[in-house]
């Protein structure tokens, strides 16, 4: 018997629901095999949205001197020594 006879019998013998988790867990392992650039399409759509976010992503990531401030402010919130605004500060911010 081949292992997927012997997954189809173990599947056909099993309740519904066990049955509909197995399935997923299928579609789960095949969903990380498209993760290979051969396996991926060559076009996506995205939302004008999400397109604007990565582009905004991108500008941060490749921008040296904004890097740099978010280093420096993950440098000194680590250390506590961040500043902190007043909550009349930050109810200004609506």
């Amino acid at each position: 018997m081949t292992i997927a006879e012997t997954i189809y019998a173990h599947v056909k013998a099993m309740p519904i629901e066990q049955a509909r988790e197995v399935l997923d867990f299928i579609e789960f392992l095949e969903s990380k095999s498209i993760s290979t650039p051969e396996a991926l399409p060559e076009s996506v759509t995205l939302s004008r949205q999400e397109w604007e976010s990565l582009q905004e992503t991108m500008y941060v990531l490749q921008n040296s001197a904004l890097m740099t401030q978010i280093a420096q402010s993950l440098a000194t919130f680590n250390q506590g020594t961040g500043y902190i605004p007043s909550m009349e500060q930050l109810y200004a911010l609506d």
